[in-house]
Formats: structure tokens, C-alpha cells, sequence
């Protein structure tokens, strides 16, 4: 295998970057908005994903076609130079660029619709195709519209992430909590199977939410019962 065939295989066999959002589109005189958030924890991945929806997801060959711009920003969170990691919060920064790609001051609106909405590791897109009439000030409420409506969605989502790792914490302390509580009464555990929260959660927070209170109950009874045995042998 030749090295240009090889360099093509290594790249094609790489994960494509799977959007995380996009939005609605918007359609004002001839004119289409549409944004795209990515996930990306460093800046190769943002550019990586900027140009895959560029030149694969827009490609000639796809519709609506190229776009007339890609205007776009990154936040990410990145080891600072000659640092580990390993002292701390202090040992990281905040990354960030943009780019107006032709639509003057596109990039740093964008750029301040991630700072303002707390969003890090991501990289965000809006795309535009011209429609042959100039729109004046409205196209960056256009290009705002959109940007916000992803971003809020990425939002959720990691809210949502955030969720299942305290379900998951959460289910770990009850198991140990009956385990401790069978020992106390010299009764066998009961075996409860791992949830699997990731297919039936489906994104939802307030199924989420409920859950984590579910399990923070559980657990606080679970420890009443420990603390009544404990009581009762010590009067014994």
C-alpha cells in the first residue's frame, strides 16, 4: 500500500465528528441559517469537526451544497504549557478562537455566545447560505437565534451526563449500604442487577432529576436501618 493510500485509509478510518446538536433552520429572503455544535476537548478536535461539516457535510455532493459561509468558534479547556495536570485546576486554561469566515464579525458573536453560556469544550458553527439579498443587521440576530438554540441544547446534555454519573455514584453507595445492613442482620443481600440508564433515560433530565431523588431517599432509609441496628445491639 502506497503511502497516499495509506494516509487516505488512516483518515477514513477514523470516527467522523457527530454533531451534538443543530439547530432549526432560518430562512429570510432567499437566505438559510442553520447551526451545528460539536464536542471537542481540544483544538485539533474543533477544527477537525469545523472542517468535516465544511467539506464532508457540505460538500458539493449534499444538499443544500456549500455553504456561503462557516462562520464558527471553540472553547476548550487545555493542560497550560509545561503542566501535568496533576496540581490542580491551576495547571489547566481556556482555550478559545473564531472565525468570520467572510461574514464580518460573525466569528466573535458566536465567540461570545459560548462565554456567555458557559460552554467549554465545544465547537460551534453557524452556517449560512447567501440568498442573493443583503439582510443588514439581521443576519446576526439569524446567526444569535441559532447559536443560542444549540447551545442550550449542549447544555442540557451534558446536565443530563452529569445526571447518569450520579445516578451510577448513587446506585454504588446503596449496594454497599445493603450489603452492610444484610451483614448487620446476618441476612444475605438481595441481588439487585446494575440499571442500565443510558437507553431508557433518553436524554430526559426530569426523568433524571426524579431518579437521582429516588435514589438519594433510598439511601438515607437504608442508613436509618443501619443506625437502628447499630442502636439496638449496643442496648443489647
Amino acid at each position: 500500500m502506497s503511502s497516499g493510500n495509506l494516509d487516505s485509509f488512516i483518515i477514513s478510518a477514523r470516527p467522523q465528528p457527530q454533531p451534538v446538536a443543530t439547530s432549526q433552520e432560518i430562512r429570510d429572503r432567499g437566505s438559510l441559517f442553520v447551526a451545528t455544535i460539536y464536542a471537542a476537548s481540544s483544538p485539533a478536535q474543533a477544527a477537525a469537526a469545523i472542517q468535516h461539516l465544511s467539506k464532508v457535510v457540505h460538500s458539493d455532493s449534499q444538499k443544500p451544497g456549500p455553504a456561503s459561509h462557516e462562520m464558527n468558534a471553540w472553547r476548550c479547556m487545555v493542560l497550560k504549557e509545561g503542566c501535568t495536570g496533576l496540581s490542580g485546576p491551576d495547571d489547566f486554561e481556556v482555550r478559545e478562537s473564531s472565525s468570520d469566515d467572510g461574514e464580518r464579525w460573525a466569528g466573535e458573536k458566536i465567540l461570545a455566545i459560548l462565554r456567555t453560556q458557559g460552554i467549554i469544550d465545544a465547537a460551534l458553527v453557524v452556517s449560512r447560505w447567501y440568498g442573493g439579498i443583503m439582510l443588514g443587521p439581521a443576519r446576526f440576530s439569524h446567526i444569535e437565534t441559532c447559536a443560542l438554540e444549540v447551545c442550550r441544547e449542549f447544555k442540557r446534555r451534558e446536565e443530563v451526563k452529569d445526571a447518569l454519573v450520579t445516578l451510577r455514584t448513587l446506585d454504588d453507595i446503596l449496594t454497599q449500604l445493603r450489603d452492610e445492613l444484610a451483614a448487620s442482620t446476618r441476612q444475605a443481600s438481595p441481588k439487585v442487577k446494575a440499571p442500565d440508564y443510558s437507553g431508557w433515560i433518553d436524554w430526559d433530565l426530569p426523568k433524571a432529576r426524579r431518579l437521582i431523588r429516588a435514589r438519594e431517599s433510598a439511601v438515607n432509609s437504608v442508613k436509618e436501618l443501619i443506625a437502628r441496628q447499630q442502636q439496638n445491639a449496643m442496648q443489647q
